[in-house]
């Protein structure tokens, strides 16, 4: 019989699923598209935004428990089957792309120990030795997996302990070297001739704070396993509250430590050079373990919720029934299978075309977008059709209107090519509408799939012309 999750395995799963290698490299992301005072902007927009965003899931786990596949279920119950086959796609790939970005980080970071100017080991994790060392953490927790979500949660939990320790210990030595010169120098960007002005900075924070922020959901795609419907909701509220202190400690003091400027020349993870700045070389030592740790945790609780989304889907009817099919730990062997070798075509298309983090992390936070925008949508049509003029049609109409702002601040560019990754989906859902022997696309969906493809052909022509 397969033992539940508690508020604390939970909790623990939304902060592993969040804070993983994005934390890391926050003060030179930041100071590079940002000056402080866009940050300040940047970070209370996306707080306020997540809080709706995470109220929205507390609502819907609470009033819809019937729904056990979280993100895209919301999506499929909303607005129909393809509907809710694109959130569970980009939610899916999103995931997928992330453990990517973190085997890359994490051998980045050994690249930043061993290198030598003559001896590139490394690099920035796209080297050959990286793809294999990657390759082989890759299928060690491939294997973990397998053994079932209780095992996995419990290795969690440790790992999430482990990373909070550098994470605090960077929060207070920053703090004890903060200078508010530093941190009021430029202060807005403006002051030596930036590129962009003030909206333009904001706008360019919103896919690092979403990047970092990705894994709120981790409790509802798991609800399944919960001991209780209830500690979803907390579990997503505590971890949230508990990863937008940290982001924010982490960001701003780094920014009262070095110059703005200074920081947006940094090589990630970042904040090893901050706390070298600080404590010398043993500060880049305590924040590359601390990373390392990080992120084998949140590969972990990653490669779990990946591995759920073609599962939950597929019983859900979305994806084809073959994703159904589970081992005797109740891991769902089939979708865990196409998500590792996914992860594995991706590394070694990392090495061929040079890709780094920063690139991965763009990709990753682009197709989560459209699936966090529908569970806010979804919220909202609920207090409408329920006639609720209080909290829940407060709670979507924020959701929905900071996913709107999302969409609006990744650029029109990124959505298009965003549009070509959900493309070579339609195969998956053409394929379980044909083992179920029914109707492929409806008038809406044929419109739906239309515009999708449309959007691609785009895509095409932009990368044709190297936009």
């Amino acid at each position: 019989m397969e033992k539940k999750l508690g508020l604390g395995a939970l909790t623990a799963l939304v902060i592993g699923s969040m804070i993983g290698a994005g934390v890391f490299s926050l003060p030179q992301n930041m100071a590079t598209v940002a000056s402080p005072a866009a940050v300040i902007i940047g970070w209370t927009i996306t707080g306020i935004g997540m809080i709706f965003l995470a109220l929205a899931f507390q609502y819907l786990s609470r009033l819809k428990p019937d729904i056990t596949s979280g993100v895209f279920g919301y999506a499929q119950a909303g607005f129909g089957d393809f509907v809710g086959f694109c959130s569970a796609w980009g939610y899916w790939l999103s995931a997928m792309l992330a453990n990517v970005s973190y085997l890359v980080i994490v051998f980045s970071t050994l690249g930043m120990f061993f290198d030598q100017p003559d001896q590139i080991l490394f690099g920035e994790g796209n080297t050959l030795l990286s793809v294999i060392g990657s390759s082989v953490l890759l299928w060690l927790v491939h294997a973990l997996v397998l053994k079932g979500v209780q095992t996995a949660s419990a290795i969690n939990v440790l790992t999430t302990i482990a990373k909070l320790i550098p994470l605090f210990l960077f929060i207070v030595f920053s703090f004890i070297a903060f200078r508010w010169e530093t941190f009021l120098f430029d202060f807005t960007g403006l002051q030596f001739g930036a590129e962009h002005d003030l909206l333009a900075q904001v706008k360019g924070t919103m896919l690092i704070t979403v990047w970092v922020f990705i894994g709120i959901e981790g409790a509802v795609v798991v609800s399944s396993h919960a001991k209780h419907r209830k500690d979803i909701g907390r579990a997503t509220i505590l971890g949230l509250l508990t990863a937008l202190t940290i982001y924010v400690l982490v960001t701003l003091l780094s920014m009262g430590v070095i110059s703005t400027q200074t920081l947006a020349t940094y090589q990630n993870p970042s904040m090893a050079r901050v706390l070298t700045e600080i404590l010398g070389p043993w500060g880049a030592v305590l924040i590359g373990c601390g990373l390392i740790i990080s992120v084998c945790g949140a590969f972990l609780s990653w490669t779990v919720l990946a591995s759920e989304a073609p599962y939950l889907a597929a019983r859900d009817r979305m994806f084809p029934r073959a994703f159904r099919r589970e081992n005797q730990a109740g891991s769902p062997v089939t979708s865990l299978l196409l998500t590792n070798c996914s992860v594995q075509i991706a590394l070694i298309f990392v090495v061929f075309a040079g890709s780094t983090y920063d690139m991965l992390l763009v990709i990753a936070s682009e197709m989560i977008l459209v699936p966090y925008f529908l569970v806010g949508a979804y919220t909202l049509k609920l207090a409408i059709q329920q006639g609720e003029r209080g909290a829940l049609l407060w709670v979507g109409l924020g959701a929905t209107l900071y996913g709107t702002w999302l969409l609006y601040a990744s650029g029109l560019n990124y959505l298009l090519l965003s549009a070509l990754l959900y493309l070579p989906g339609l195969y998956f859902y053409i394929r379980a509408k044909r083992e179920q022997n029914v109707v492929l696309f409806n008038g809406k969906e044929k419109a739906a799939a239309g515009v999708l493809t449309i959007a691609a052909g785009c895509a095409v022509l932009l990368l044709y012309q190297g936009i």
